[in-house]
């Protein structure tokens, strides 16, 4: 008898794991609560853009005409603060015809840190390029050499004075963090007893207080005749802060690696510094990147406290702005949404650079 031949019945297609559909129904649409939130927040949205919209935008007052934002009140958004403002917000109290000396600056020191984050610059000669960066970056800001005017450091504010506070303040304190990380794990006693008490004696304190001792107290105990620039206190303050709490973190990833990797170098015959500098430093700081990163933002974020020794930074040159002129101060909100998106800017970029490192160390675990 001659078999019969059955045809299977088909299959459905393969469900599509790609694109928006398939993301939406995994992310907003996954069971009933995701759909009643995923709903909620949706006319709460319609709800609000709208009028954020007119505000923000469609009814807003571009141009700097203070009797027309003043007309406008209520209605639209001032961003004339913005535009008649933004050079005092930007470069503080730094001399107005020579704001293009701070504005190369800025962008030197700018273009020096997104090379930086190129692994095709990460070379021997990338130190030499920052001391180029940073030279060039004084000469301007400082000036009396080239026939450029002097101009003293107290003058100096906005974008440009956070930039290089947050930047030298992270470069100097990431070397010191991992010596007294390393320091608070070692077994001789007066190192490791001196690295737990500058530890625990900084992060005791705000860093407010920090700034106040460096800059008012730590004069004090200079030798007679002896002074130090503000600014250079100001960045000794801050990067004694960031260290300690820094340290902290690169200790934490130094109590991750595995006990047995240490016994395996000292059987190599690795002396402590091969064994730190060629085993445990690079596991470990590629385990707390994304910590360190949030240590980072914070440090780019708390110099808006060197107000406190009369630097105007940028959210410090926002109040000298603003406070000195009764025509512009009731448009206080519109300039704070500017600086805000000068600050999401820049701490927005140094998170997805986290992410980028983050995905190019998880690649090299996987080879």
């Amino acid at each position: 008898m001659a078999d019969t031949f059955i045809p299977i019945a088909p299959r459905p297609s393969p469900v599509k794991t790609s694109g928006f559909v398939p993301w939406a129904r995994r992310n907003l649409f996954a069971d009933v609560r995701s759909t009643v939130t995923t709903l909620f927040v949706a006319a709460l949205l319609l709800y609000v853009l709208p009028g954020l919209a007119n505000w923000v935008l469609l009814r807003a007052i571009f141009v700097n005409d203070a009797d027309a934002c003043q007309a406008a009140r209520g209605i639209g958004a001032c961003w004339g603060v913005v535009t008649e403002k933004y050079r005092i917000i930007l470069f503080g109290r730094y001399p107005y015809e020579e704001q293009w000396r701070p504005l190369i600056a800025t962008s030197v020191m700018l273009g020096g840190l997104v090379l930086s984050c190129m692994r095709a610059f990460w070379k021997p000669w990338l130190v030499l390029l920052w001391v180029g960066v940073l030279a060039v970056f004084f000469v301007l800001m400082l000036g009396g050499v080239f026939g450029l005017s002097p101009v003293r450091t107290d003058l100096w504010g906005g974008l440009p004075l956070t930039v290089m506070l947050a930047t030298l303040s992270i470069f100097m304190a990431f070397p010191l963090a991992i010596v007294v990380a390393l320091g608070r794990r070692s077994h001789l006693p007066a190192i490791r007893s001196a690295c737990i008490v500058y530890i625990e004696l900084i992060r005791g304190v705000p860093l407010i207080s920090v700034l106040f001792m460096a800059s008012f107290m730590f004069p004090l105990f200079m030798p007679q005749g002896v002074t130090l620039d503000v600014l250079v206190r100001v960045i000794v303050g801050i990067t004694l802060f960031a260290a300690a709490y820094m340290a902290e973190i690169i200790r934490g990833g130094l109590q991750a690696i595995p006990k047995g990797q240490l016994e395996a170098a000292d059987t190599l015959g690795l002396s402590y510094w091969q064994t730190q500098r060629k085993i445990v430093l690079p596991q470990a700081l590629a385990m707390v990147v994304p910590s360190m990163m949030n240590n980072f933002i914070s440090v780019f974020k708390d110099t808006s406290l060197v107000t406190i020794v009369s630097l105007y930074e940028l959210t410090g040159a926002l109040a000298l702005a603003l406070n000195s002129d009764v025509d512009w101060r009731p448009f206080k909100i519109e300039a704070y949404i500017f600086i805000t998106l000068v600050y999401f800017t820049c701490c927005f970029s140094m998170s997805r650079y986290s992410l980028w490192v983050e995905k190019q160390l998880s690649a090299s675990k996987a080879r």
